[in-house]
């Protein structure tokens, strides 16, 4: 890791990747590294399969790329002097392909994080086309501070970011293809799914006292809309930069590093977390809920594994309507 900056210029490549189109992708990547490195950027973030488009389904295998690829190797290249969170489909050794996002700095691939949590609700599907990471790193960068990366969804399992924060990060990062839902007045912006994103955001950044950065995408994949809204956020909770809705465009903020430590030193969560006492918890409910243990929130009388006890299943247990008739 280098001596950390006094400022970092971070960019939010907020676009709208052409479905299944991996040359056409990795172009834009090319022209908008480009741009950014003219706008005197020092970390540049791309959205989940930018490289690719998201509603890829039975084309994930044709635009996937192995991280030895001579293509993502020129893409590394292009970024020496500067850093780059770039989003495709990888296809690991055995043939398993996975939704990832890399790290790429000063012409090198120098870390990759694999998609961990693949949502198969509503108009999602992830499950039946990718495979689930099972690695979390966060990861020291040129820029002098820790990075950790998730992917849209991960973001929506509050353990990722902590885990993250934890383990070293100060900057956190979540490339997103977030379509738009729940389209009402009544939201802060008109769009629930923005406004529960953006709830997110500033809730994760005020927790862990880390810089959040969210890019997500623009444009249409097959009938299904995407609402772009990136952000940075700072330790505060504060939005430095709100990107438009539904514009396609590189947009640039500068984030002070000094701004985590006199977070971190005002208000120590991150140094008051208990995760010893969060294994020890996690490690009674797994064995509880595998049965290898007694739950100690069922029933009496309940079988190792099940929450109710035979017998009786009326939401007013005997014991209790006796307790409230006396």
């Amino acid at each position: 890791m280098l001596a950390r900056m006094d400022t970092i210029r971070v960019a939010l490549a907020q676009l709208a990747p052409s479905l299944g189109e991996l040359d056409r992708n990795l172009v834009r990547h090319h022209e908008l590294l480009e741009q950014a490195r003219a706008d005197k950027a020092d970390l540049v973030v791309f959205p989940e399969l930018g490289l690719t488009g998201y509603q890829l389904q039975d084309l994930a295998a044709e635009v996937s790329l192995r991280l030895d690829d001579p293509r993502l190797a020129d893409l590394a290249a292009a970024t020496e002097g500067l850093s780059a969170i770039v989003s495709f489909v990888e296809e690991s050794a055995d043939h398993r392909l996975f939704i990832a996002a890399a790290l790429l700095e000063d012409g090198a691939i120098r870390h990759v994080h694999r998609k961990l949590f693949l949502p198969t609700y509503g108009l999602f599907d992830e499950r039946r086309f990718f495979g689930a990471g099972d690695m979390l790193r966060a990861v020291p960068s040129r820029l002098g501070l820790g990075l950790g990366i998730g992917i849209c969804e991960d973001f929506w399992h509050l353990t990722v970011p902590q885990i993250l924060a934890l383990d070293g990060a100060q900057i956190l990062i979540n490339v997103s293809s977030s379509p738009g839902r729940d389209l009402a007045a009544t939201n802060e912006v008109g769009l629930g799914t923005a406004t529960s994103w953006r709830t997110l955001m500033r809730t994760y950044a005020q927790l862990t006292t880390s810089f959040v950065v969210f890019c997500n995408r623009v444009g249409v994949d097959e009938s299904i809309s995407f609402w772009g809204g990136s952000e940075v956020i700072a330790p505060t909770g504060a939005a430095l930069l709100s990107a438009p809705m539904y514009d396609e465009g590189l947009f640039s903020v500068d984030i002070a590093p000094a701004d985590i430590r006199r977070e971190r030193i005002g208000l120590p969560l991150l140094r008051d977390e208990r995760p010893e006492l969060q294994l020890r918890e996690l490690a009674r409910i797994i064995a509880e809920r595998a049965g290898m243990a007694h739950d100690s929130t069922s029933e009496p009388g309940a079988e190792p594994g099940l929450d109710l006890a035979p017998g009786d299943r009326s939401p007013h247990p005997i014991g209790f309507r006796r307790e409230a008739e006396g």
